[in-house]
């Protein structure tokens, strides 16, 4: 490609909302191979965060990976050829196999990776290696959201409703997300509700988002962190104490109501005030604005989902929007938003350990059977289900665990939780395989690291925050010595003597997926790259001959009676902060995404965030003799991190915020707990109790 290629139209390589933008090849042998424009689009409407603006500066960047490395007798990563870098994984993954079982292969994916490759992936692991022990990322992400919404709904799709509506609501409940700083684009979608004084923000913090219901916006609640599904419980209450619930459409199209009236007779205004710290009077106002809003959506976050009752939490956010009467109604809604960038399609297409391609379960002997068709093997040699991602990765490297893992588009040396202890277990490990673009934590633990493409080196596809699939184009070529993961995948499937095909171009990756999907929950059959290249707006389900569903539920919801459930859920006692401890939130910063492997490597990103820095109520500064830019150590008993303070009178005295996109000594999954959802298996991110001290290493 030169720079008289013409112009490329894709998407940004970061989070779900996957804004719109024009690549333009440029010339010359210094700097990015491409310029970035924003381009008209619903989601974004031409605007792009300074993360978007920025994205291809790591197309051109020195830290690439052009060849694979692997682990000599020295204990260094040194440069090899590609057959040297297979053959060693081939050959050690038979090992491992014949002395452990196929089940001591473990496969770690990641929600950034394009529909075509999680999907292969998940084939891969199941019928080249095996396996069942597969898992994504997307479980730390999305996993209590889905679970909420499959159960409450039938079926989970982040946003069932195109994003564009929210601009005509005129009320927003948003719950534990700052897409201030997230996906700034999507605050201009916020802007209908505050102008007509409807934006509503819980957040422990005075974010940029919750700034955005001051001079009239709304409301911003400011609960005690760990108790979002108190708050919810006892908004649930008034709306139904007070009558303002929507009597016809319950009757229509819910069941349920009497346990769930039963399940929040007990939380009052007075004691949900008291618990959460929320005045009574906020809570009525909330109440009221919802329920007298002509079209009113409620919105929810990982900051009320990563937390060990977080499928409850998000179903109370839901059975509130179902007493409200909002989900399947045109106009209103319930929806939760995706957070990576392939978070939606990473999950439907087989990544999840208990799911077959087109959200299918997989121990259902149907889905078991299509799909064992569309990939010419046995049903029968098909795994079951594996273990979800926080398991599989703290019993890596032990006898119940996996020997061997692949890892594919994920940092979990600085993302996962109880971090210090995940590390200790990919050290464990007989084998680590790391396929990335830089060498990234996790890469640099690896046994073997395979050097693959870029979002625009590669054709393929992503289904973004409101399930509408997305095209993504090559712009520019690869490193020379790059190679894209379905190769990988058809090279090791052949060295394993895998059965079943391994296509290398995606369109043809592409197609068998739809096939695989047909008749299921995500049922992508009536799409194709051809057609996605005409610009049709395609939300899923999309079966063949249909044009879509932009709006779920409008008719029916998903389970067989086609009504939505109302679930009692009960709040239970999280751990309170005492004395001199804090309750600890995490979260991510307007300049870097996830785990930071990427961000941190562009300048101008990594010049406005060098480092960690703990925010925390100047108050609470001086109870400690601390002041601002002062380092301290922030600990618990998982572990510790150093960082600089930063005061601010945004956040609660009984609280600090730290972010999580950095790496060593400063992950903020140092303090994380390996505690998880007995539903979703989601982990424990956004609560802990610390302390924060001065760092013993700093003179004073």
């Amino acid at each position: 490609m030169s720079a008289n290629d013409p112009a490329v139209d894709t998407h940004c390589p970061y989070c779900a909302l996957q804004c719109a933008m024009t690549l333009s090849p440029v010339s010359g042998a210094d700097g990015p191979p491409v310029t970035v424009a924003g381009r008209d689009f619903p989601t974004n409407r031409g605007g792009l965060c300074r993360k978007g603006w920025t994205s291809a500066e790591l197309l051109g960047s020195s830290d690439r990976l052009t060849s694979p490395l692997i682990r000599g007798a020295d204990g260094e990563l040194h440069e090899a050829g590609w057959d040297e870098a297979l053959d060693l994984i081939a050959d050690r993954i038979d090992g491992v196999r014949s002395r452990h079982g196929a089940d001591a292969i473990g496969v770690f994916g990641g929600g950034g990776l394009t529909n075509e490759k999680a999907y292969q992936l998940g084939k891969f692991a199941r019928i080249a290696l095996g396996t069942s022990r597969i898992d994504y990322n997307g479980r730390f992400c999305m996993s209590s959201a889905a679970a909420a919404a499959n159960r409450s709904f039938g079926l989970d799709r982040g946003l069932p409703f195109p994003v564009s509506d929210l601009g005509e609501a005129d009320a927003v409940l948003l719950l534990g997300s700052n897409v201030g700083d997230t996906m700034p684009p999507f605050a201009s979608h916020l802007q209908g509700a505050r102008a007509r004084g409807g934006l509503i923000v819980v957040d422990p913090r005075r974010s940029s988002t919750a700034k955005m219901t001051g001079d009239g916006g709304g409301v911003h609640l400011q609960p005690a962190p760990g108790t979002d599904l108190v708050l919810l419980l006892g908004l649930c209450h008034i709306v139904l104490a007070e009558r303002l619930h929507d009597r016809e459409y319950l009757e229509a199209r819910t069941t349920g109501l009497d346990g769930l009236r039963r399940s929040v007779s007990s939380w009052w205004p007075q004691r949900t005030a008291e618990v959460t710290g929320v005045p009574v009077a906020a809570l009525r106002r909330v109440a009221h604005l919802l329920a007298e809003a002509g079209s009113a959506y409620i919105l929810t976050g990982r900051g009320v989902e990563q937390h060990a009752d977080g499928t409850d939490a998000a179903t109370a956010a839901i059975n509130l929007a179902l007493l409200l009467g909002l989900p399947g109604t045109e106009g209103s809604g319930y929806g939760t938003l995706t957070g990576q960038g392939n978070g939606q399609g990473g999950r439907e297409h087989g990544q999840k350990c208990d799911q077959l391609p087109g959200y299918r379960s997989i121990t259902d002997p149907d889905a078991r059977s299509h799909v064992a068709e569309v990939w010419g093997v046995d049903a029968a040699t098909i795994p079951g289900p594996g273990v979800p991602a926080a398991e599989l990765l703290r019993t890596a490297g032990t006898p119940e665990g996996v020997s061997a893992l692949l890892v594919h588009g994920s940092n979990v040396a600085v993302s996962a939780p109880d971090v210090s202890r995940v590390r200790e277990a990919l050290a464990r490990l007989d084998l680590l395989v790391v396929s990335d673009f830089f060498l990234s934590e996790t890469a640099a633990m690896a046994d073997v690291v395979l050097p693959v493409l870029q979002w625009a080196e590669e054709e393929g596809t992503m289904t973004n925050l409101d399930g509408r699939v997305l095209r993504r184009r090559r712009a520019t070529l690869p490193p020379a010595g790059a190679r894209s993961e379905l190769w990988i995948f058809r090279e090791l499937a052949a060295r394993l003597r895998a059965p079943g095909r391994w296509q290398l171009d995606p369109s043809d990756v592409f197609d068998e997926l739809a096939q695989a999907s047909e008749g299921g929950r995500a049922d992508y059959s009536g799409l194709s790259h051809r057609m996605l290249d005409t610009g049709v707006a395609a939300h899923w389900p999309f079966p063949a001959g249909s044009s879509g569903t932009p709006r779920m539920f409008l008719d029916r919801f998903a389970h067989p009676d086609g009504r939505a459930r109302l679930v009692p859920v009960r709040a239970i006692a999280h751990e309170q902060a005492t004395g001199r401890e804090l309750a600890l939130v995490t979260g991510r910063l307007m300049g870097h995404y996830q785990s930071g492997a990427q961000t941190r490597r562009v300048p101008e990103l990594a010049a406005e965030h060098p480092e960690l820095v703990a925010q925390i109520h100047p108050t609470t500064a001086r109870d400690r003799s601390l002041g601002d830019g002062d380092r301290v150590r922030v600990r618990n008993e998982q572990g510790s991190v150093i960082a600089i303070i930063g005061l601010s009178t945004d956040i609660r005295p009984d609280t600090v915020f730290l972010p999580f996109h950095f790496a060593g000594d400063a992950s903020a999954n140092l303090l994380t707990s390996a505690s998880t959802d007995p539903i979703s298996a989601m982990p424990e991110f956004k609560h802990a109790i610390v302390e924060v001290e001065p760092d013993p290493g700093v003179a004073r």
